[in-house]
């Protein structure tokens, strides 16, 4: 389905039934990461599984940002009327949930964000210079974001009261120490860490956080 949000058009598919669940993905991906666990989630929930302007079947604009990408996701809610959200947000999409809660209180019920980061800076080297050939070899700006956003402080962080489950690959993109600032900054958090994995491999097509999501969201699957 399509939905105007202040003039961008943005796609998105829904399915299941009771409180809704905004399924928020990551960089140059689409909602479609989330297919496998949407099977069991729309169980419990109704899910709503959106892509971000410029990716997947949404519109493609001129404003390349987090900012921009988290007033589509305020206005998304408030077009459906949706009111309290669960949320789940992988990388970029964590980062989207947390604008959101951070500029809005109280739009996000709970939350789980799976690889998130603050800053550029917590890119580890290797992690930087592989985004770096990405964007050049592709010529893309949405890779290029990741290089100069978020800029996120703890103090952003700290302003935020929504219940969160942190998580991230053993293996992760972030230089080490970054996970626990994280959690040490944001209030109300929880913070796991998924043995053996990297950024990707226990979100994109699996459902290996089904069992962690019910749990943290107060469902029996």
């Amino acid at each position: 389905m399509l939905v105007d949000i202040d003039g961008v058009s943005l796609f998105y598919k829904q399915s299941g039934s009771g409180d809704p669940l905004l399924l928020l993905h990551g960089n140059s991906e689409d909602s479609g990461i989330f297919d496998v666990i949407s099977e069991k989630l729309r169980g419990h929930f109704s899910v709503l599984a959106l892509d971000s302007r410029n990716h997947g079947k949404s519109q493609r604009t001129e404003d390349i940002s987090y900012g921009a990408m988290a007033g589509d996701v305020v206005g998304f809610i408030r077009k459906l009327d949706l009111g309290q959200v669960f949320v789940v947000g992988f990388s970029d999409g964590a980062i989207i949930a947390l604008m959101v809660a951070m500029g809005h209180p109280g739009l996000i019920r709970r939350m789980v964000l799976l690889g998130p980061n603050m800053s550029p800076d917590d890119l580890t080297d290797e992690a930087r210079e592989f985004i770096q050939g990405l964007a050049e070899e592709h010529d893309s700006r949405l890779f290029r974001m990741i290089l100069s956003e978020p800029n996120l402080l703890p103090a952003d962080l700290a302003r935020i009261d929504t219940p969160s489950l942190l998580v991230f690959g053993q293996n992760d993109l972030f230089k080490p120490g970054t996970a626990a600032a994280m959690a040490q900054a944001l209030p109300n958090s929880t913070l796991k860490i998924m043995p053996g994995h990297d950024h990707l491999s226990y979100v994109v097509g699996q459902d290996i956080m089904f069992p962690d999501i019910m749990s943290f969201f107060g469902r029996k699957g």
